[in-house]
């Protein structure tokens, strides 16, 4: 008789199942889950929270390759990343693109937090889990995990010496990984495990203007992790670890793109592309750009002059625990830091009008003392003190080096009488529209740069306790806190400059800048203290050994901060009069912008159930919840070039999450997750408006979303898997598995645009592989998207199209279609 675990990859988790191979039947019992959601290690049906757990040989063998690959296994789970940032949400409540945004799902790596939203970039390396919470995780995790939490977990050194190489080659998107690990004891008190990837895409979108596949990656990442048990009651964890991804191009594409309804004769009836493809005039306006720049629909291909990500990461980790009469006592200590260039081609076609460069470098230091008292007592607790210190500095430019908007703003501006400028006659030009005054705004922004330094700085302080009374063997009571106060301090600069960034002259540019770009210059800075309190209180309730009910109440915050992206001050005055230019008979621009944004606040109400059918053979989950949000941080796209933060009022989200797994027989598993979500802003009056749309929030500017739902919100989504493994000889053995996941509509675009609504769909995911029951190798096919959906996970209005040519368009992030890859696993 030979015993064997094997695990299979269900909904999104590690699903493991003892088998017995033998003449004899027995019945298939389901290996328990453990994970540390709860900073304990628990079964993952003792855990009162709504909580997926994926391991990392699974990740492995089904290809995830970074948190963005997860969400398709973790209902109400959406991470998207866009041109200029990356945005991750949990049942509808997500931080938004700002670079001064800290994300309201918090990352945690090892128990370390990783609260910028770059980091969520950074791919997957040698890990022993990822877990999942939803709901606000303030108490043990921190007060800006308002969201939900994302808890990786690497691996440890083994007991005994191992390795690992594994390979993928997938032709059609060129992807190639190679992973290597090697671990083991290097004395009697010191283990090592040293873990090496090195990925490389070659993309799926073909950009028609540079004749290449994109986006085109290359990933490399290295860790070292030492344990050195110091003696029979201290050990202490240190890891090392250096990485970075770099990319050219981007998956993104002109989806769509209406005829100008604007006055000018140059643009009415023509399209954004027609337009800045080919319009002439006779020695005034000479526009011939790529032909590719017709391409404005959606076919997996691009316009673009070239975009670029390149992205260094780096994580230093100490941490010791030290067990004195079965308390615990654990104090890590770490250091992260990351640094990134980009260029966004954010135009997003071949014209020559404007590109976006952007570096943000940041460090954090980080101190916690935890102390956990033992199990299996009257009472049990975790309590904790935790340190944060971390600078961030941010800077980016809009770039316009060639003369297309130079010559379509002319245009522009001498049919419609000089409003796109200051009509500001100059006797001594040499030109005839600088000679009129007319005609002449798009040279007020020739060789145009608008640098923008923004630094924000912060230093926080918590202290946290959770204590669970035992009041009876089948009844529980959990009740806690996390007090936190935190300083910040913050700056903004913008300038508008020349091609060396150094600052021009107050002039008919910043009026042009305002104009057509919804920008102006302002030197903003700002402090700021505050201090909450975060309090919970869990009831748990056995009904029987095999069924487990709980209720959660939580009040959960996140910090308030300074508005990176803003291309305008939050003062009502019009931009300042043009020295140089006459008295103006229109009226100056006003541009409200923002700096400052304040904390917001979630109240939430969750009751499940986690039960244990059939003797063990299967498992169902159930959580019903309701959070509202007060004072909802969300960053709004002006429409132009840059992004708003405001706090909406109020929101709601409230649904029902489901999960199961059955093991039919030995040899075949069923599981599959539902999740239900309802989404309502009960008060927001600040939303960006629909391209043209005339605003209908009391301000005459925004609009109201009073009523509305959120980006990203589908009324339901899941996933359904079956997985069917036998042995085929007495020492290999076959392995399958298809896993479908679903989805209702739902809205990729922050203004709700139904142009760019996303169609429900089910994508189909599958694996076929052989190997050794031993698990000393196994060779597969891992196939993604088989029935080659098209799906969007972001989508905007296309920059400028409106605001200067009069015509509605979109772009849009893309997932990757079908791919199947062969990959192969050694072990020893």
């Amino acid at each position: 008789m030979v015993n064997r675990c094997t695990s299979v990859f269900i909904n999104g988790a590690c699903f493991s199942v003892l088998l017995t191979l033998s003449p004899m039947l027995h019945s298939a019992v389901l290996e328990e889950v453990i994970v540390t959601a709860q900073l304990r290690e628990q079964s993952l049906q003792d855990v009162p929270v709504s909580v997926s757990a994926i391991s990392g040989e699974k990740m492995m063998e089904a290809g995830l390759n970074k948190i963005q690959d997860l969400q398709a296994y973790v209902p109400n789970l959406t991470m998207s990343e866009n041109g200029i940032g990356t945005a991750i949400y949990i049942r509808g409540i997500g931080s938004g693109i700002n670079q001064g945004f800290e994300q309201s799902v918090g990352m945690y790596v090892d128990g370390v937090y990783y609260g910028r939203a770059q980091l969520a970039r950074a791919p997957f390396l040698d890990l022993a889990r990822v877990e999942v919470l939803r709901g606000p995780q303030n108490i043990l995790y921190g007060k800006n995990s308002i969201a939900g939490a994302i808890s990786i977990i690497t691996a440890r050194p083994s007991d005994e010496f191992e390795g690992m190489v594994s390979g993928v080659y997938e032709p059609k998107h060129d992807e190639q990984v190679f992973d290597l690990t090697l671990s083991g004891p290097v004395s009697d008190t010191i283990g090592l495990r040293f873990s090496a990837r090195k990925r490389e895409f070659g993309g799926f979108v073909e950009n028609l203007t540079l004749g290449r596949d994109e986006p085109r990656s290359e990933e490399e990442t290295l860790r070292l992790k030492l344990v050195w048990d110091a003696a029979d009651n201290l050990s202490v964890t240190l890891k090392g670890e250096l990485g970075s991804f770099d990319v050219l191009g981007r998956q993104v594409e002109i989806i769509d793109d209406g005829a100008s309804s604007s006055s000018n004769p140059l643009f009415t009836g023509r399209t954004y592309a027609e337009i800045t493809d080919d319009t002439q005039v006779p020695g005034v306006l000479n526009i011939d750009s790529h032909d590719s720049v017709r391409n404005n629909y959606q076919d997996f291909k691009r316009s673009s002059n070239g975009d670029y990500s390149f992205n260094d990461t780096l994580n230093l980790t100490l941490s010791a625990d030290w067990l004195r009469d079965e308390h615990m006592f654990t104090a890590t200590t770490a250091y992260v830091a990351y640094e990134y260039d980009d260029l966004c081609d954010c135009d997003f076609t071949a014209a020559e009008g404007f590109k976006l460069v952007l570096k943000e470098e940041y460090k954090q230091i980080s101190q916690e003392f935890r102390w956990m008292s033992p199990v299996g007592r009257d009472w049990e607790f975790i309590a904790g003190l935790y340190f944060q210190k971390n600078e961030l500095y941010f800077f980016d430019s809009i770039i316009v080096d060639s003369d297309l908007i130079v010559q379509l703003l002319n245009a522009a501006d001498g049919t419609e009488g000089g409003a796109r400028g200051d009509r500001d006659p100059n006797p001594l030009a040499t030109s005839p529209e600088e000679i009129a005054g007319i005609g002449d705004a798009g040279n007020a922004i020739a060789n145009l740069t608008s640098p923008r330094d923004f630094n924000s700085d912060s230093l926080l302080g918590s202290g946290f306790m959770q204590a669970t009374w035992n009041m009876r063997e089948d009844l529980r009571l959990t009740f806690g806190g996390r007090y936190s106060y935190e300083k910040k301090s913050g700056s903004r600069k913008f300038r508008f400059g020349y091609l060396d960034y150094s600052e021009r002259p107050f002039g008919e540019t910043d009026t042009v800048a305002a104009i057509s770009f919804a920008a102006e210059r302002h030197d903003l800075q700002g402090k700021r203290q505050e201090s909450q309190l975060s309090p919970l209180v869990n009831l748990q309730f056995d009904f029987t050994p095999e069924i487990m009910s709980y209720f959660t109440w939580s009040r959960g915050f996140k910090s308030g901060g300074f508005d990176a992206r803003s291309n305008a001050s939050p003062s009502a005055d019009p931009v300042p009069q043009n020295p140089n230019a006459p008295a103006d008979v229109s009226p100056r621009p006003v541009l409200i912008g923002t700096f400052e944004y304040e904390e917001e606040e979630a109240e939430s109400i969750e009751v499940g159930a986690k039960m244990s059918l059939f003797d063990g053979a299967a498992e169902l989950n159930i959580a019903l919840f309701n959070t509202r949000y007060d004072n909802l941080q969300v960053s709004v796209f002006d429409g132009t070039l840059g992004f708003n933060v405001g706090n909406a009022a109020s929101a709601i989200t409230q649904g029902a999450e489901l999960d199961g797994r059955w093991q039919i027989t030995e040899s075949l598993m069923l599981a599959g997750a539902l999740a239900f979500l309802d989404f309502e802003f009960k008060d927001y009056q600040n939303g960006q408006c629909l391209a043209g749309q005339t605003p209908t929030a009391a301000d005459g500017v925004n609009c109201d979303y009073t009523g509305k739902t959120n980006q990203y919100v589908a009324d339901w989504a899941g996933n359904v898997l079956l997985a069917w493994q036998a042995p085929l000889t007495g020492t290999l053995g076959i392995g399958v598995s298809l896993d479908a996941i679903f989805t209702d509509d739902y809205n990729p675009s922050q203004n709700l645009d139904p142009m760019v609504d996303q169609d429900g769909y089910v994508k189909w995911n599958g694996r076929v592989g052989i190997g050794a029951l031993d698990k000393t190798w196994d060779v597969a096919l891992v196939g993604k998207n088989l029935t080659n959906e098209t799906i969007i996970t972001y989508a905007n209005d296309t920059p400028t199209s409106y605001t200067i040519f009069g015509s509605k368009g979109h772009y849009a992030f893309l997932e990757a279609p079908r791919s199947i890859a062969l990959q192969a696993n050694y072990h020893w």
